[in-house]
């Protein structure tokens, strides 16, 4: 096999299309050793370091990973389904669990969480939109950190009133069975619904760092609004890893 020199994409490119399609087809599997430098020179009739930058290419976009003295090979992730609006199921709660930790356990994925801060803080323009007020008008943060296995997968700030969390264990470290949302509802704040809102874009060198992503692999940016009767009772941002996550929707068609 060889390159066509007279494409529009580069040598490098070509291979690294191939070598990613192989990769997104399963013939190269999760763990499997991709093919070395010198095996790349010979099967695609390129100089050393023509195929020295299609593995790179590759590297930077985080579908593989290097191990010293052993190779390349294609990137283990342990993926996370979030399963549209089950993952806010009042069963969820009810028997114990948070969306995430319902979703990382039935997947059958080790997971755990770190509080990143508790407190009070002024709020977000965007926060103060949604909750109609001035913004740099006093919030309740719990920002987290939640990792699968080895891996973190994103970062979650929620807001609240500071007066509708206040004497809850929204405020403490562990919120508890059920997470937050049993602790609102227990409260007297029966969640009525939620809204949504995704849009991908690069990381910010903060977030690129605190995700452990590779170069040129964008975020998911996740808003989420839950009420109760009296309005909203919780805005949510979460900054996800776009290559550690799959969004799955399942609804009625509408009349």
């Amino acid at each position: 096999m060889s390159v066509n020199r007279a494409g529009d994409a580069s040598p490098s490119q070509q291979i690294a299309a191939d070598l990613r399609q192989e990769i997104r087809s399963g013939e190269l599997p999760e763990g499997a050793r991709i093919p070395s430098t010198a095996q790349l020179m010979e099967r695609y009739g390129v100089a050393y370091q023509t195929a020295r930058q299609a593995v790179a290419a590759l590297r930077s976009e985080g579908l593989v990973d290097s191990k010293t003295g052993s190779g390349v090979f294609v990137r283990r992730r342990p993926y996370m389904v979030r399963l549209g609006s089950d993952r806010y199921a009042r069963s969820v709660r009810e028997r114990g669990q948070a969306p995430f930790q319902a979703e990382a356990e039935s997947a059958g994925l080790s997971w755990s969480q770190e509080v990143l801060e508790l407190g009070t803080v002024p709020a977000p323009a965007w926060v103060a939109e949604w909750y109609e007020m001035e913004p740099g008008a006093e919030v309740f943060v719990r920002r987290r950190r939640t990792w699968l296995a080895d891996d973190p997968t994103q970062l979650a700030d929620s807001y609240y009133l500071p007066e509708i969390v206040q004497g809850t264990a929204i405020t403490a470290e562990n919120s508890g069975p059920g997470g937050s949302y049993a602790r609102l509802e227990e409260a007297g704040y029966r969640i009525e619904r939620f809204r949504e809102e995704l849009q991908a874009r690069p990381p910010t060198p903060e977030e690129a760092k605190g995700l452990h992503l590779h170069p040129g692999v964008p975020v998911i940016e996740l808003h989420r609004i839950a009420y109760a009767a009296t309005g909203p009772v919780e805005v949510f941002r979460s900054v996800l890893a776009s290559d550690r996550h799959t969004f799955a929707y399942e609804f009625e068609a509408p009349e």
